[in-house]
Order: C-alpha cells, then sequence, then structure tokens
C-alpha cells in the first residue's frame, strides 16, 4: 500500500511514517521545508521525500500518483510572514482535495483539532473548520480527526515543558479557573490513523480522539516536573498576561514557548469536541493514561532554553 502524507517531517507525520512503515506501507512525505529524512524512519526505496509547500496542485498530483490514502497532517499553530492560516490550512487543503481527486486518490484522513469551530472569534479554529468543510464536500472518502493534545517524542509539549522546567522553577498556568485537558500520545493517535487508511474503516466520519485521562494542567506539568527531577512552583495567571507573554515569545523564539493559538486553546480547555461529533469504537479509543512511564517515552534529551531557540540566532 502506498500512502503520502502532508507534513511528512513534522511531529504527527513522522510518528505516522514510522508506523507505516513497519506495516510495510511504501510512503511519500511532503514537506514544505524540505527538511532531510527523520532519523526516526529509515531510508530506502518505500520512502520518498518530496519538498512542497501545498501551494501547487500539478506537484501534489504528482506526488499523489499511486497512492491508495493521503494523510494531510500539514499545518502551523502560529502564523510567520508568507505562512498564515488561509494559505496553509484553507488553500492548502483545498489543494491537496484537488490533488487527490487529479491524482485518483480515493481516500483522505485529515488532522483537525478537537475545538474547531466557525465564528469563535479564533483565526486557528475557524480555518481548521473552514479545512474540514472543504474535506467533508470533496467527494472523496474521508475520515477527519479533531484532535486534542497529542505528546510524545518531538512533540511541543513535553519539549517545552521539560526545557522551560530546567530554565525556569515556576510554571503559570492559563486563566484563574484552569481548564482540564486530555492530552493523547502519538502512539494511540497513529494507531487510530491506521485504522482509517490500512483497514478502511471510520469511513466519511468527523471524530474525537482524546487522552485516556483528564486532568488539569497544573497536574500534568507537576508529573513532568517529576519525572525531569526538578522542583516547580504552579501559579495562575490571567489569560490576557498569557496573551502579552505569547506575543512576546512568536517575536522572539523560532518555536514558541507559548503561542496565541495556544493560549486560547488552554483557556477553553481541551476534553469535548465542537461541535459535537462522532465517536470512536470502543476497540480505537485511546488506552494509555499520561503516566510516567508515557511522558518518559516522549522526553527530549534534557537541558534548558538557549540563545539557538532564539529566532535572532537561528
Amino acid at each position: 500500500m502506498k500512502i503520502a502524507i502532508t507534513g511528512g517531517t513534522g511531529f504527527i507525520g513522522q510518528h505516522l511514517a514510522a508506523h507505516l512503515q513497519a506495516h510495510e506501507c511504501e510512503l511519500v512525505l511532503l514537506s514544505r521545508r524540505g527538511e532531510p529524512l527523520p532519523q526516526a524512519i529509515p531510508g530506502g526505496h518505500s520512502v520518498r521525500l518530496v519538498s512542497a509547500d501545498l501551494s501547487d496542485v500539478a506537484v501534489l498530483a504528482d506526488a499523489f500518483a499511486g497512492c491508495h490514502a493521503v494523510a494531510h497532517c500539514a499545518g502551523i499553530n502560529r502564523e510567520l510572514g508568507p505562512q498564515t492560516y488561509k494559505r496553509i490550512h484553507v488553500e492548502g487543503t483545498s489543494n491537496v482535495v484537488a490533488a487527490c481527486s487529479a491524482a485518483r486518490v480515493p481516500k483522505i484522513v485529515f488532522m483537525s483539532f478537537l475545538r474547531a469551530r466557525p465564528d469563535c472569534g479564533s483565526a486557528y479554529h475557524e480555518s481548521k473548520w473552514q479545512a474540514e468543510e472543504i474535506v467533508r464536500n470533496s467527494g472523496l472518502d474521508y475520515t477527519i480527526l479533531k484532535s486534542g493534545m497529542v505528546y510524545g517524542r518531538g512533540d511541543h509539549m513535553l519539549d517545552h515543558l521539560s526545557h522551560s522546567f530546567f530554565t525556569f522553577p515556576f510554571l503559570p498556568t492559563v486563566g484563574l479557573r484552569e481548564k482540564a485537558i486530555r492530552p493523547v500520545t502519538i502512539d494511540d493517535l497513529t494507531e487510530v490513523m491506521a485504522a482509517a487508511i490500512q483497514d478502511g474503516r471510520l469511513s466519511r466520519k468527523t471524530l474525537a480522539v482524546t487522552g485516556a485521562e483528564e486532568l488539569l494542567l497544573s497536574e500534568a506539568a507537576l508529573r513532568v516536573a517529576n519525572v525531569v527531577g526538578r522542583k516547580i512552583v504552579v501559579f495562575p495567571i490571567p489569560v490576557a498576561l498569557h496573551y502579552i507573554f505569547a506575543y512576546f515569545f512568536e517575536l522572539t523564539m523560532k518555536v514558541p514557548l507559548a503561542a496565541r493559538a495556544q493560549v486560547r486553546i488552554l483557556s477553553e480547555g481541551v476534553v469535548d469536541a465542537a461541535p459535537p461529533c462522532d465517536a470512536l469504537p470502543p476497540d480505537l479509543l485511546p488506552a494509555r493514561p499520561f503516566t510516567a512511564e508515557q511522558i518518559r517515552k516522549g522526553l527530549p534529551d534534557p537541558g534548558r532554553f538557549r540563545l539557538k531557540d532564539l529566532r535572532c540566532c537561528a
């Protein structure tokens, strides 16, 4: 089976690629930055890397030729120069759908966000919803996965929390009243994606994918701090201050410690899908809780934030 993955060198894309490769799939990985093949994915005749920024339907159609499915994982959580939500999420998805039709790819699996919805005042959420609607109305067989916070090796959640705890002895939580989260491990998510891609399941469904355990961000942070052996103080600060800090981080850091879209996400909680959607079948429900074992599997090498993390020092 031949599968194309947009955002193939990103966090979700490369984990999905490794999972599919272990099941003897032939892969076409698309990356807008032309990055080298991730170490987690051995090279060889079964993997082809294509540099494509989702703007050219002809290039995408050529990359998708002969594929049984496309996993559309490309996305951004902040706007930077020409990389806008409209260009990547909306126009990019429209081009991916058009390329699937041109290349006669029968199936598309789209990674959306749990709280993506229209008319909510967040460009990130609204652009993801527009992309969902493009996929739903494409005429293709589709599966849309509305995922919550995903963690694992190479993510932003564990990466930023652990580096933060080696740099600062504290964590300010979002809002004076914390909202709950249900972090889902990348292994659980890739199993759901593989079921849609390889097994032909979850056809024409929009499904919520959340973790096995509900907890507060402060509780999750303290578990991470305990695993990395750091003592931290957790305290709440108003959402408005987090937006100010996020704006500063977006201006100064290559990968922001927090982005404004993430502040919005945490301020409303990451537990329930909005609007409500289909539930996963029981055998595909994520079963791995946010334990020390799962945290340890996903942690980056220990260390604090450094000058190389700043955009000016890139």
